[in-house]
């Protein structure tokens, strides 16, 4: 989540670079909301204070045995409670669209990224090899994995729908033999260590990782326990310290 701050004192810029990422967050309405918040955030410090003053005048009125002082300072001390109380409650609700507005926004591109509108737009920043000539009109992944009966996307529609898939076979042994590869590779040579994390998350943990409130539509969720299936290991494996200061030992 962008800082407050830096979207109040770089506006153009963040401007600019939703608009460059086709974002329909709401700049204006996140940018006056702050404005608001902060000018009725100043003035319940005042009421505040005043509360204050007029507290120590009632102690004194008190002691002094001044009644119809005390009765005036009284009825401005419940005038001053009523208009906290209001300006808080005012106050809260602003904060709360701020947050969201922010949680609404996406990160900003560094400086040095192309606009990539249209696609066409996007650069080539660098290649690796050259690909691969053929003496044949070569067939697609989804002719291919089907032919050698690895994948069966017919009866993966009639367990789940589009889009979805049915690995049988070599094809399901490959997938298993990749994730293995994959799993020993790092962890045996790059020090990573292994996770098996929940499948299930809570409302925070898809906040913390950006999946919250602007793609709620799109999650698959447990109403009743108000869980959500994680779209991808980033969300358990990133939460899992989240909120932790690790030593040099645990890195």
């Amino acid at each position: 989540m962008l800082d407050i701050k830096r979207v109040r004192e770089q506006s153009e810029q963040v401007k600019t670079a939703l608009k460059n990422r086709n974002s329909k967050s709401d700049l204006e309405l996140l940018l006056s909301s702050d404005t608001l918040s902060r000018g009725k955030m100043l003035e319940l410090e005042n009421i505040r204070h005043e509360k204050r003053v007029i507290s120590d005048e009632i102690g004194r009125l008190k002691r002094e045995c001044k009644a119809v002082n005390l009765q005036e300072a009284q009825v401005k001390a419940s005038a001053l409670t009523a208009s906290e109380k209001t300006l808080s409650a005012e106050v809260a609700e602003l904060q709360q669209t701020i947050e969201r507005e922010l949680l609404m926004i996406p990160n900003v591109p560094h400086e040095s990224v192309p606009v990539g509108n249209p696609p066409e737009a996007n650069q080539v920043v660098r290649s690796w090899g050259k690909p691969r000539q053929f003496s044949f009109k070569p067939k697609n992944h989804v002719d291919l994995v089907e032919q050698l009966g690895l994948i069966d996307f017919a009866r993966a529609t009639k367990l789940s729908g589009s889009h979805f898939v049915l690995f049988t076979g070599m094809g399901a042994r490959l997938e298993r033999a990749l994730i293995q590869f994959m799993l020993d590779l790092h962890t045996k040579q790059h020090r990573y260590i292994e996770m098996a994390p929940p499948l299930l998350v809570n409302r925070a943990s898809m906040t913390g990782t950006g999946q919250l409130p602007k793609f709620e539509e799109d999650m698959y969720r447990l109403k009743d326990d108000d869980l959500f299936l994680i779209p991808t290991a980033e969300v358990p494996v990133t939460n899992a310290l989240a909120g932790e200061t690790l030593d040099e030992k645990q890195i």
